[in-house]
């Protein structure tokens, strides 16, 4: 029986293994994040590609968007931990970053537009106040991949000929919000209390990372949307329950099925969710984050995000 070729980039994931979707022939490309972001986003190299959730967003929200989203949720990470401070700044919480001096490596980085919304939500901390700096975190030369949209008041100033852990080291930075290490000491030393608190709080499970196809591929057979989700997703389960298995570790570490199921008790049995509906409050977040920050010229709506053949699903 023929099958459709199609080429994918991935990062390399425990819950991506063994994707079969029917009727496709996978040609898949697994790579480190910062490369199939770059040539993703600049060059559309592969049919189907893991992107950057502010990437997308900010695209989604241009008049012609060259991409479609799958609500596959490949990479999520609670960014508390993502808030460095320089050894001596004398930053002890959330509100004395306001008038200091604070890198990221990108604005519309998704782990900054979280941490920054975070920030303004949760903690009352005033964006405006702060003087941002954009810059790689160890190399310098990085830039903004998407245009951006700055709000009266926010300043950005990039910074392409140094690097966020040098500044940070050398006193010219007093933070950075960084999902890489840049060196400092973390905001939050508890970092896991304080992100079980705030998920408790506001059910938010940040999405980094999500599954794109390009839209001509997409327009062209619209019936590998929906079969590429139904494979993320039993691939998914299959790595759940692996996590879950008391028998024997599929993981290099210890305590991994206690703690899949402690996290299961508190998010639910299905604690790595697929699809619109019971990721809503994350992704309501995070369209009106990127919003108020000027990562997009228009706030988006969730549904138009997704490609609408996985937005429902039949019923016997």
């Amino acid at each position: 029986m023929a099958t459709l070729p199609l080429s994918l980039a991935l990062g390399a994931y425990d819950h991506t293994r063994g994707l079969r979707p029917r009727g496709i022939s996978l040609t898949l490309s697994e790579l480190r994040i910062e490369e199939i972001f770059f040539r993703f986003t600049r060059f559309r190299e592969w049919d189907a590609s893991e992107m950057s959730f502010g990437k997308i967003v900010a695209l989604m929200a241009e008049p012609e968007p060259p991409i479609i989203a799958l609500p596959v949720f490949v990479s999520r990470v609670f960014r508390h931990s993502a808030i460095y401070v320089r050894k001596g700044s004398g930053i002890r919480r959330p509100k004395d970053l306001e008038g200091r001096r604070v890198g990221v490596p990108e604005w519309a980085q998704t782990a900054t537009i979280y941490v920054r919304g975070m920030l303004a939500h949760e903690y009352g901390v005033d964006l405006s106040s702060i003087a941002w700096t954009q810059a790689g975190v160890h190399q310098p030369g990085r830039v903004e991949k998407v245009g951006l949209h700055l709000p009266p008041g926010l300043r950005v100033t990039p910074a392409p000929e140094r690097s966020l852990a040098g500044m940070l080291a050398a006193g010219e930075l007093d933070a950075v919000i960084s999902a890489r290490d840049p060196g400092g000491e973390r905001l939050f030393a508890d970092f896991p209390a304080a992100e079980l608190e705030y998920f408790r709080k506001t059910r938010i499970f940040p999405i980094m990372h999500v599954v794109v196809l390009r839209r001509d591929v997409y327009e062209r057979d619209r019936w590998i949307a929906m079969n590429l989700l139904q494979a993320f997703e039993e691939a998914k389960n299959l790595s759940l329950a692996r996590a879950a298995e008391i028998a024997a570790s599929a993981t290099p570490l210890p305590w991994i099925a206690d703690h899949a199921r402690r996290w299961s008790e508190v998010a639910g049995a299905d604690f790595w969710p697929y699809g619109i509906e019971p990721n809503r409050p994350t992704l309501e977040a995070f369209v009106q984050y990127a919003h108020e920050q000027g990562v997009c010229r228009r706030r988006v709506t969730v549904e138009e995000l997704f490609a609408p053949e996985t937005r429902e699903r039949f019923k016997i």
